[in-house]
């Protein structure tokens, strides 16, 4: 367990989680199709959250791409996915992505565990930089940049385009190693 806070914890993505993986992904569709339109195609069903939860955990180990389950304690539902990507290791620095149900929305439990994370990903990855990158019309995941003191850097141009969309002006959100 990376960590545990008002009844949730965060644990490295492990080969247990596929069919709640697939269950949250099938659950929260409409969330997840605008801004993780890979995450979601690659956990349709079954067999492809075991895929993706197979290729995650290697790439965990490989310290390539750190993908992280958000679950209720008690209950073990999960109520959100937390990843660590775009890792650079000679800048020493990753971006946070991340979704949480729609049943948990709006309760700040993403904000604590991105503070969770940050200080995971300082302590004990040597990370030095951590970004946030969102829509300016994404307001709950603006929110949880700000939350945690990530400041904002700038707009990038162009940054993202949806499927079957134009491509969308990003805002760049950065916390640095104290």
């Amino acid at each position: 367990m990376i960590a545990q806070f008002e009844g949730y914890e965060i644990n490295p993505i492990h080969e247990g989680d596929a069919w709640k993986i697939c269950d949250f992904v099938i659950t929260n569709t409409d969330r997840l199709k605008r801004y993780f339109p890979k995450t979601l195609e690659q956990n349709l069903n079954p067999t492809l959250s075991k895929i993706y939860v197979d290729n995650r955990v290697k790439s965990f180990q490989n310290k390539e791409l750190f993908v992280f389950t958000l679950k209720h304690s008690e209950t073990r539902k999960l109520v959100g996915l937390i990843i660590l990507k775009n890792i650079d290791w000679n800048f020493k620095q990753g971006e946070f992505a991340y979704a949480i149900d729609y049943n948990f929305n709006g309760k700040k439990i993403m904000s604590k565990a991105i503070e969770k994370l940050s200080t995971y990903a300082f302590k004990t990855l040597g990370l030095e930089r951590l970004q946030i990158i969102a829509h300016r019309n994404n307001q709950p995941s603006i929110n949880v940049a700000i939350n945690n003191s990530f400041n904002w850097q700038k707009t990038l141009k162009n940054a993202f385009t949806p499927t079957g969309e134009q491509p969308l002006d990003m805002e760049l959100y950065e916390l640095y190693k104290d």
